[in-house]
Formats: structure tokens, C-alpha cells, sequence
């Protein structure tokens, strides 16, 4: 019977018209070069297994068997472990097991539907830690871009774990991936700047990247081994083999690898602000198994290249930061100079386009349009800007081909196949523009991305990229893509062009009395809170914003004193007003408000008096910005110290004093690594999300030294019972 293209497909059921939906996290099944127990609790009796698990510990019966009835040490190593109430990584552990007895590395975790898997692989030599971790950690550190990182990685891994081929893998928005870095062996093709279509890997293989984050495959064409009984005995379902580093993969995956002629596999995961960033994908051209220390230092340094990552990525974002700063600088002087803040932004055509590495821009401002560098015409940018006026107006708006996404631009291709907008003010049809042209240019793809695979009439006749030639697609119509650095300059720009154009429209409310309606309407509708008060501190206008602010059933204010009651310090208010009227004294500080239920919200004021040429005060302006996501920042800021202590204190099994030095010095530079992290996304990314980038970065370290606690606990137990069998 047909499968339908729109139902989840059991493990192996699947074509390649489903794939993207099958179960493959219920596999049902394991790769021999290991066994899976599952043991209930608290009974300790082994109710699932996989069909070779007697056989490959060396026991006559496994399946109902309770675990203290095992030959060897299996329960006395894992007892010390079984909190049921425990969460997070797997346990490794070190036991010898069977008649005659044998040395194996068990990792314990817990499904979801309860109880607990052991996963079994012989046991593998120790390897000298500090070697292998130390030097690395070191050169992760001190990785200068996201390419020299990504080479330096790709280096790394084949050192450390060997295999023919290791490429770094990098996703796009749109999922495509693209081989970044690559180290091979020299008789072999490359695969450098490859790219391959984002159907390449389902969705449901993506999430599970995520959650078990290093998958090894050992020899593609392995016969796989099946759970008995299939179904698990607690639930009467597939056992959930999510986190299962045994788990059989899906046969269409196999048979891309195979098509690729690719042997065995070790992929890890890089996760970057909680998202997929890429993978690190190992390939060998013959059967090949890494034991269990192996793995957990490649983990170790993942996580250690995904911190180092996320502060590479935060760092190129804050360049716009100075860039912002001189702009705004040159703004205000513009407007004691000329009166008009626009002679700024153009006085140097490079100044405004090489932030964006743009070949145009254009700022549509109160009907007006002025340019820089090549853009379209004066009329087809006000097109543009219509255009812009339908859509959601959202504080960045940008695409790298415009004259395809929207046809009515399509004459504009040679110019502006590429946009990024922002409104600089709450009024329609206002905002700065930078253009980028059209750039024809071949995409190299491992394969036609238009026929990625052929289905047969036989499931077994699925054949996906039979072909791995490079294919090549010559791409129109299109600019150079809008980086996440673009768009973080797009958006840092805009918003200091905007305070600008707030603060001139209320200076010129003030100046220009017969034109009051017309700009006093543009400061009451504007995003930021703002006050106009007269010479002698008397209410003018107090916009929107502003009183959106204050709680229901508060008492008209006529003066500026009138609102000190409405702070939580109102002593302080009082005290800078009186500074700003009596001494023209401008005024930068935080201030908290009261909210509608007494709780504060934190706010930054920018109080100055407006003088004329003579040094005549016509009034003051007030603006008020709401720093709530500042503050939070600021909170996960601390927490995130809270975190790096904890981590660096992190040690919860007893080690002899030379294994903990070993332990302390790898941690440390964990350490080093996560708040060099810390400290460029602090300055490099938007502050609203700042909580969530450093949270990220402490979860990962967290991670990091869980792992690193677990390896060194791990490893002098095997240096131990080494010792003892001597």
C-alpha cells in the first residue's frame, strides 16, 4: 500500500517524498558494534535489549535477567548514578561484564516514557587529555574570523579523530548548507564551497542534531540489529531512541552515503544562540569506530567552536556601533552648522555605504529625496517607498532580490536587485535606503538541487543524488545577501537617525511657532516618549507616547515639577529639573517611572535646553527611552557570571589532587573562552537579545564542563583499573 505524501512515515517506510516526516528517533534497531539494554526500575531488570547483546558481552542470557545477577560489575558502577530525578547529559561509565570478562564503556540515560538505557561499546584505550583538549581550547581562543575559526576546526578534528575528510558545514537562512572548511586527504575530490539543498537533511534529523549533538556511523553497509521485544514493555510502543548513540540510521541516509561512496561517519553539531548553525561532518572511505573519549572530546570542542562562534558573529555586528556614533556626532553638528541634520549622512558618499558595503543610498525625508552613490531614479525610489508603506513596517526590511520578489521592479535589477530599509520615522513614506546591484554569478551545488533524487517502483530502488558531480547554476536577478551584520548596522543606523529626526522636529516645534500643528503632530505620534516645555519649564507637549506611560487617573501635570511625583525618586527628579531650568544644565540619567500597579520601569532621559545663535533659551526637550531590555540584559549578564562561577566550581566527584589539577586547567580555559564570548556579544549584539545569547553561552559552558567533568572522572577510572589489573 502506498504511503501518502502527507503521513509520518515509520522508520524505513519512507520514499523520498517523505522523508522529511519519518520517524527515525523510533528506529527499532541498533549498529552492531555495540548493545542497548533497557532496565526498568527500581527493579533493575533488563526488559528490552538488542538481539546481540548476549552474544557481544559475553552472557548466555540478557532479556529478564536483573542486572546484579550479570557477570561483572555493571550494577556497582552504575548504582552511584541512578537519581531518578537526574537530567541532562548521558552518564559514561567503565565496567568490565561477561564469563570470560571483558572491559566495556556504558552510557546510561533516560527515555521519556521512563526507565533507563544502557548503551555498551568495548572499551577504548586512555588518551592523554591535556594533549588532546589544551593545545585546542587554545586555538579556538585566539581564532581572529569565522574562516581562519572554521579552517582551524577542520584541522582539529582530523588530528583528533582521524577520518579521511572533515568539512564544516554552514546553513544559510533559507537551510542550504555550504561546505565553509575542509581538510581531506590530498588524493581525494574537493568539496570546498559546495553547496547542497536544504532537503538534504529533514527536518526531524535537524532537531535531533540539536538534541544529541555527535552522531558516528561505523560502517555504512552494517546489518542492523533489532530490539527485542520491539515494542518497549513500559509503553507498548517504539522505544524513543532520540538520544541513543547506537541508534540505527535511516536507509535513505545510508544510501545517500553510499551513492557518495562514504564508509562511515562521525557528524557533530554546532548550536549557536540555541539554532543548527552547521555541522562537522567527518567522512572515511572505510570502516572506522572511535570510542567513547574520542567523541567526548570532539563534543567538548564543538561546544568550545559554537561559543567562540556566537562572539566572531557578535563582534562583526558591533562595528556599526562607532560607525553610528561619528554619524550622530556629524548629525548634531550639522544642525548648529546648517540647521539640517541631511548634510551628515551625505558629506561622503563612502561614509554611509561602506558600513553595509552598499553601491547606493537614498533617504526619502518629508517628500524630499537625496542620494548617494548609484541608485535608481528620483521617482522609482519613491516607488520604492510606497512599496515599502504596504508592507508590516518593520524596523529592518531587506531582500537580495527585489526585481524577482516584487515584478514591478524588475527594470530596477541592474541597480537594485538588492534592498535594506528602514523607516526613520513613525510618518509614511520615510526611510533610508541602501541599494546593491545585481551580481551574476555561478553557484556550485554537489549535485542538480532541481533533481535531487529518483524514486523506483521498489522502496529498495530509492536512490537519492545518484549523481555528485558538481552541478553549476548560473544565478540572475540577484544581489550579494544582506549578512546579519548588514541588517544589525541597517537597524543601529535607523535608530540613531530616527532620535535624531525626533529631537530636530521638537526643536524646530519650538523655533518655527507658525508651523507648531504640523510638526508637534509628528512628536505626538512618535515611538519615543517625549516633553516640550517653555524657558520657564511650562508643559508645551507631552506626546503619546509619553503618556501611554503613565498610570490611569493621574493628575494633569502644567509644569515639569508637576511630574516628580509620578518617579520613584522624585527628589532626584526635582533636583535635575531644577538643574536644566535654572542652569541649562543638560541632563543624562536613568529615571524609574511608576507604573499603573507601583512597579518601576526603568527609562533614560535626554534633557536639553534649545538656545538661539545668542544663547537665548527658547525651552527644553525631554526624550525618554524605555530601557527595560537593557536592565534585563544587564540581569543576564549577572546570571551569566553567577554561571561562570558555578562552572568553575563545578566538581562533583572526588579527584586525586594531580587529575583535578589536569581538571582545573582544561576548565579554566573552557572559562576564558566563554566570557571572551560573554564580553563580545555584550557589546556586539542587539541589547534585546543579549539575555538570550548569554544564556545560550552559559548553557553551553555549563554543557562544556559537564562533559569535561564527566571525561576526567572517566578517565582517571580508567587509569585506575588499569593500574589494578597491573
Amino acid at each position: 500500500m502506498a504511503i501518502s505524501a502527507h503521513a509520518t512515515p515509520a522508520f524505513g517506510k519512507a520514499d523520498l517524498s517523505n522523508c522529511e516526516r519519518e520517524e527515525i528517533h523510533f528506529a527499532g534497531s541498533i549498529q552492531p558494534h555495540g548493545a542497548l539494554l533497557v532496565v526498568s526500575e527500581p527493579e533493575h531488570r533488563v526488559i528490552q535489549a538488542s538481539a546481540n547483546a548476549a552474544e557481544f558481552l559475553n552472557l548466555k542470557k540478557v532479556i529478564g535477567m536483573p542486572l546484579a545477577e550479570l557477570e561483572g560489575d555493571l550494577l556497582i558502577r552504575i548504582l552511584p548514578h541512578l537519581d531518578p530525578t537526574s537530567e541532562g547529559m548521558p552518564i559514561a561509565v567503565r565496567c568490565r561484564i561477561g564469563k570470560p570478562s571483558a572491559e566495556f564503556d556504558g552510557l546510561l540515560h533516560r527515555p521519556a516514557e521512563g526507565g533507563l538505557i544502557i548503551e555498551l561499546e568495548r572499551a577504548g584505550p586512555s588518551i592523554d587529555l591535556s594533549g588532546q583538549i589544551e593545545d585546542a581550547l587554545e586555538t579556538i581562543r585566539t581564532a581572529s574570523s569565522l574562516r581562519a575559526l572554521c579552517d582551524e576546526t577542520a584541522i582539529l578534528f582530523q588530528d583528533r579523530a582521524g577520518y579521511d575528510r572533515v568539512m564544516v558545514y554552514r546553513f544559510d537562512d533559507e537551510g542550504h548548507g555550504e561546505v565553509f572548511a575542509e581538510r581531506r586527504r590530498s588524493e581525494l575530490e574537493p568539496y570546498l564551497g559546495q553547496r547542497y539543498p536544504a532537503s538534504d537533511i529533514p527536518q526531524m534529523a535537524r532537531r535531533l542534531y540539536e538534541r544529541t549533538r555527535v552522531r558516528v556511523l561505523v560502517n555504512v553497509g552494517y546489518e542492523p540489529v533489532p530490539l527485542e521485544p520491539r515494542l518497549s514493555p513500559l509503553t507498548g510502543r517504539d522505544l524513543d531512541m532520540s538520544s541513543c548513540f547506537l541508534r540505527s540510521m535511516s536507509p535513505i541516509h545510508l544510501q545517500y552515503l553510499k551513492n557518495m561512496g562514504v564508509c562511515a561517519t562521525l557528524v557533530v553539531s554546532l548550536v549557536v544562540g540555541g539554532k543548527l548553525w552547521g555541522l562537522i561532518a567527518c567522512h572515511h572511505y572505510q570502516p572506522r569506530f572511535i570510542h567513547f573519549e574520542t567523541r567526548a572530546v570532539c563534543e567538548l570542542l564543538a561546544e568550545s567552536i559554537a561559543t567562540r562562534i556566537a562572539a566572531l558573529e557578535s563582534f562583526a555586528q558591533s562595528q556599526s556601533d562607532l560607525f553610528v556614533q561619528r554619524l550622530e556626532q556629524r548629525m548634531i553638528e550639522a544642525i548648529s552648522r546648517e540647521g539640517d541634520w541631511r548634510a551628515a549622512i551625505f558629506d561622503s558618499s563612502q561614509s554611509i555605504l561602506q558600513p553595509l558595503n552598499a553601491s547606493g543610498c537614498a533617504l526619502i525625508y518629508e517628500g524630499q529625496v537625496r542620494t548617494a552613490g548609484e541608485v535608481p531614479g528620483t521617482q522609482e525610489i519613491r516607488d520604492v517607498g510606497a512599496w515599502l508603506d504596504r508592507g508590516n513596517r518593520a524596523s529592518v526590511i531587506s531582500t537580495a532580490s527585489l526585481g524577482i520578489d516584487v515584478p514591478e521592479f524588475s527594470k530596477l535589477i541592474r541597480v537594485a536587485s538588492g534592498i535594506a530599509a528602514t523607516p526613520i520615522s513613525n510618518n509614511p513614506g520615510e526611510y533610508l535606503i541602501w541599494f546593491r546591484p545585481e551580481r551574476v554569478h555561478t553557484v556550485t551545488w554537489g549535485g542538480d538541487p532541481q533533481k535531487p533524487f529518483v524514486i523506483g517502483d521498489n522502496p529498495s530502488d530509492l536512490s537519492p543524488r545518484r549523481s555528485f558531480a558538481q552541478w553549476h547554476q548560473l544565478v540572475e536577478g540577484t544581489a550579494d545577501a544582506w549578512s546579519p551584520a548588514d541588517l544589525a548596522a541597517v537597524r543601529v543606523i535607523g535608530q540613531s537617525v530616527a532620535d535624531i529626526v525626533l529631537q530636530f522636529r521638537a526643536v524646530r516645534t519650538l523655533i518655527a511657532q507658525d508651523q507648531l500643528e504640523q510638526f508637534s503632530r509628528h512628536v505626538r505620534i512618535a515611538g519615543q516618549p517625549i516633553i516640550i516645555t517653555d524657558m520657564e519649564g511650562k508643559i508645551l507637549l507631552i506626546n503619546e507616547a509619553f503618556a501611554a506611560l503613565l498610570p490611569k487617573g493621574h493628575s494633569p501635570a502644567v509644569r515639569l515639577d508637576d511630574l516628580a511625583g509620578l518617579f520613584h525618586e522624585p527628589y532626584d527628579f526635582l533636583r535635575n529639573i531644577g538643574e536644566l531650568l535654572n542652569h541649562r544644565r543638560a541632563w543624562r540619567g536613568e529615571i524609574l517611572l511608576r507604573g499603573e500597579h507601583n512597579e518601576a520601569k526603568p527609562l533614560m532621559v535626554r534633557a536639553d535646553p534649545v538656545l538661539t545663535g545668542h544663547d537665548r533659551v527658547l525651552g527644553f526637550v525631554l526624550i525618554f527611552t524605555d530601557i527595560t531590555d537593557r536592565k534585563e540584559a544587564e540581569a543576564a549578564r549577572n546570571r551569566f557570571q553567577e554561571g561562570i562561577v558555578k562552572s568553575n566550581r563545578i566538581n562533583s566527584v572526588r579527584l586525586d589532587s594531580k587529575t583535578d589539577l589536569v581538571y582545573q586547567g582544561l576548565l579554566s580555559s573552557v572559562v576564558e573562552n566563554a566570557q571572551l564570548a560573554a564580553l563580545e556579544i555584550t557589546y556586539g549584539v542587539e541589547t534585546g537579545r543579549i539575555a538570550e545569547m548569554l544564556e545560550s553561552v552559559r548553557n553551553s559552558t555549563l554543557r562544556t564542563a559537564e562533559v569535561l567533568e564527566q571525561l576526567i572522572w572517566h578517565s582517571s577510572r580508567t587509569s585506575g583499573d588499569d593500574k589494578n589489573k597491573k
